[in-house]
C-alpha cells in the first residue's frame, strides 16, 4: 500500500459545486514548483450577515457595565469585542470560503500550504490568501485490461516436502558429542575474544556487533563462510576444553571501518560440541507439533499454507506490474515541495525500521548519503504513484464513503487490541481521518486497477526441477 501523498486530502474540480458561491471573486497566480496563490474576496453582504449573527450572540451573552444583559447597544458590542468577532468569524467563512474557491476554479489541490493575510474592509467585505500546491498536470493511458505476467498458485510436492524439512530443522535436537574432534556441520559452544596487536576488538570497534568483540557461550554452526572470514575451518578438529589461537583477516570493504583490511586474533576455548539431530518424519512428529494431527494432516496444512503465500505473492505481483505499468506510460515534475516532505518522511521511515534491525546510529551515519538516496527514490515512487491513483480514481469515480472509514477503523482496532470509539478518537486527535480515507482510496483504485488487468500464462520452474 502506497502512503498518502503529502499528507493532504485531494479536492477534484468534477465534485458538486452546487454550494459555490457565484458572487466570490478569486484571483489565482501560478509560481513555479506545482505553487498556486488565490487571492480570495468575499462580498460585504455575505460578511455582515455572518457578522451580525456573532454580534447578537455577543449582544445576548456579553455582561457591559451600565447595561442591562442583552441590551447595550451594537455600536458598543462592536467596538468592545470587535477583535473576538473578527476572530470567530475568521474560523467560520475562510475554511469554507478556500474550499468552495477551489471547487470554483476547479483545481486539483494537493495540498494546502498556507493561508494568510486576512483583512475586513470598512465595508466589512472579507479578503485573504491561500497558497497551494497543485497536482501536476498529465494524460491517463488505458489503464483498463494492463497486460501482467502472474506465478502459479499450484503447489507442487517437492514444495511441501522442502516446508517439511524446514520444519524437521526447526524442532531438531543438539546432542553432545564430547569425544571427538569439531567437525563442520556440529554447533560449537565457545568462549572467545578478539584482539588486534593486542589490543581488544571491543575498544578498537565499540560500535560493532558484541559477536565480533567476542563472547561467553556463544553457539556458532560450523559452516563454509559461516560468522568471520575463516573462522570455522581453523576450529575443525578442536576437542572440548582445547583453546586456539584463530586468526580473521577482514576484507577491505568490511562494513566496520575501524576493522576493514586488518588482521585479527580470537583466542577461543571450546567448551561443548553439539550434534545436530532431525526427528523422523512421521505421525508422532506431526502430533508433536499439531496434536491430533498425523503426518498426512499436517501435509495437508501445509500445501493450504503455501497456496495462501503464493496467492499472496501473485497480488503483489499483479500490483507491482500495475504500478510498473502506469509508471512507464505517465511522465511529470512532481512538485517539490511535497518531494520534500515525502522524503523527509520516508528517511525517518529507514533509519526506524534499521534501528529495529540492531544497527547502531554510528553506522547509519556512515551510511547517511546511501539512505538520503534510497528515502528519495522511494518518496519520488510513492508520490507519482499516488498521483495517478488519485486521477484513476477521478476519472472512475471511486470515493470513500463514511461506512469505508468505518470499517477500516473497526479492522485496525481489532489488530491493535483497542476499542473502534478510541481509535477513531485517536485519529480525529491527531488529524488522521482524511489521510486514512486516502489511503483506503488508493486500495480501492489499486483493487479496481487489478480487478480489470489481463493475466497472460507464466512459465515457472517447479522447486527441484533441473536446469538444463
Amino acid at each position: 500500500m502506497c502512503h498518502v501523498a503529502g499528507g493532504g486530502k485531494l479536492m477534484r474540480g468534477s465534485e458538486s459545486a452546487a454550494t459555490v458561491r457565484p458572487f466570490m471573486k478569486v484571483e489565482i497566480e501560478k509560481q513555479p514548483g506545482s505553487i498556486s496563490t488565490l487571492q480570495i474576496e468575499l462580498p460585504s453582504d455575505e460578511v455582515s450577515k455572518e457578522w451580525d449573527s456573532i454580534a447578537n450572540n455577543f449582544a445576548r451573552l456579553a455582561k457591559i457595565p451600565g447595561y442591562r444583559p442583552g441590551k447595550a447597544p451594537r455600536s458598543v458590542i462592536e467596538k468592545r469585542f470587535r477583535k473576538e468577532i473578527q476572530e470567530e468569524l475568521t474560523k467560520k467563512l475562510v475554511s469554507k470560503s478556500y474550499h468552495d474557491a477551489i471547487e470554483q476554479e476547479q483545481l486539483r489541490v494537493a495540498s494546502l500550504a498556507n493561508i494568510e493575510d486576512v483583512q475586513f474592509g470598512e465595508d466589512k467585505s472579507m479578503r485573504f490568501r491561500a497558497t497551494v500546491v497543485t497536482t501536476p498536470e498529465f494524460d491517463l493511458p488505458e489503464y483498463k485490461n494492463i497486460p501482467v505476467q502472474l506465478p502459479e498458485t499450484n503447489v507442487s510436492d517437492a514444495e511441501v516436502d522442502a516446508a517439511l524439512e524446514r520444519l524437521r530443522d526447526q524442532s531438531a535436537d543438539f546432542v553432545d558429542a564430547p569425544e571427538r574432534g569439531l567437525q563442520m556441520g556440529d554447533f560449537a559452544v565457545i568462549d572467545f575474544e578478539g584482539s588486534i596487536d593486542g589490543k581488544p576488538v571491543s575498544e578498537i570497534a565499540p560500535q560493532a556487533s558484541k559477536n565480533l568483540h567476542g563472547g561467553k557461550k556463544f553457539w556458532l554452526h560450523l559452516a563454509p563462510d559461516n560468522f568471520l572470514p575463516a573462522f570455522c575451518e581453523q576450529m575443525t578438529g578442536e576437542k572440548r576444553d582445547e583453546t586456539r589461537k584463530v586468526s580473521v583477516a577482514f576484507p577491505s570493504d568490511f562494513p566496520v571501518k575501524e576493522l576493514a583490511a586488518k588482521e585479527a586474533n580470537y583466542i577461543v576455548t571450546l567448551r561443548e560440541i553439539k550434534e545436530k539431530v532431525l526427528p523422523r518424519l512421521d505421525d508422532a512428529f506431526a502430533e508433536k507439533l499439531i496434536p491430533g494431527k498425523t503426518l498426512v494432516d499436517l501435509r495437508q496444512m501445509i500445501e493450504h499454507d503455501l497456496e495462501h503465500e503464493k496467492e499472496h505473492e501473485r497480488e503483489r505481483a499483479k500490483e507491482g506490474q500495475v504500478v510498473q505499468y502506469l509508471h512507464e506510460r505517465i511522465q511529470f515534475e512532481l512538485p517539490p515541495a511535497l518531494l520534500k516532505n515525502e522524503t523527509r518522511r520516508t528517511l525517518g521511515e529507514l533509519v526506524q525500521r534499521n534501528r529495529e534491525r540492531g544497527i547502531p546510529d554510528e553506522m547509519l551515519k556512515d551510511k547517511e548519503k546511501e539512505l538520503v538516496e534510497s528515502a528519495a527514490g522511494l518518496a519520488a515512487h510513492r508520490l507519482k504513484t499516488n498521483f495517478i491513483l488519485h486521477r484513476i480514481a477521478e476519472s472512475e469515480k471511486i470515493d470513500v464513503s463514511r461506512k469505508d472509514v468505518d470499517l477500516r477503523i473497526r479492522q485496525e482496532a481489532v489488530r491493535y487490541d483497542v476499542s473502534a470509539d478510541k481509535m477513531r478518537k485517536e485519529l480525529e486527535e491527531h488529524d488522521g481521518l482524511n489521510s486514512f480515507a486516502e489511503q483506503i482510496l488508493l486500495g480501492k483504485t489499486l483493487d479496481f486497477l487489478k480487478a480489470n488487468v489481463s493475466v497472460g500464462k507464466t512459465e515457472v520452474s517447479t522447486v527441484g526441477e533441473e536446469k538444463s
